[in-house]
């Protein structure tokens, strides 16, 4: 991680998270470090999920469809929040409201690397649209987690007071 990406610490940080697709594990991690920290956590998806009983935890539920979780995130974000996502285009968005976007593999997307990324994801939406097979991300796993892990407690250990 590079200086200059995160702010300075604020007394108010919402965690949201795009949670169709986000790991169990990945979840987990989230519930601890919100109810340690107290730090708001909100998962939206288009399903009810069971979530801990905490103050700090919600769950939005949202109609079924392409990118409705994603625009209900946008729609709430606040400058400085962390969005939890795999959706490129989402994390794009985000930074370019002023929030900050964590990949659950642990890549802590800024303005340079979010537009990089993206491009490379556009790249390949295009192969797979003229019929070349690209294949899919590796299978997610136990270095996965330890790298959002490690990420994320960077990122609230600098973040939050």
């Amino acid at each position: 991680m590079q200086a200059g990406f995160l702010p300075e610490k604020i007394d108010l940080l919402h965690i949201w998270v795009d949670a169709d697709a986000c790991p169990k594990a990945i979840k987990a991690i989230l519930y601890r470090a919100s109810q340690r920290l107290e730090v708001e956590l909100t998962l939206v998806a288009n399903a009810s999920l069971h979530i801990p009983r905490s103050p700090w935890i919600k769950n939005i539920v949202v109609k079924k469809g392409a990118d409705v979780a994603d625009q209900e995130i946008v729609s709430r974000l606040s400058t400085g929040d962390l969005v939890i996502t795999a959706d490129i285009p989402l994390a794009a968005e985000v930074i370019g409201k002023g929030g900050h976007a964590l990949n659950p593999r642990g890549t802590l997307y800024n303005k340079d690397n979010v537009q990089q990324s993206l491009a490379m994801r556009n790249f390949l939406d295009n192969l797979r649209g003229s019929g070349v097979i690209t294949g899919g991300p590796p299978v997610f796993g136990k270095g996965d987690c330890m790298a959002f892990a490690n990420a994320l407690d960077r990122f609230l250990t600098r973040y939050v007071h």
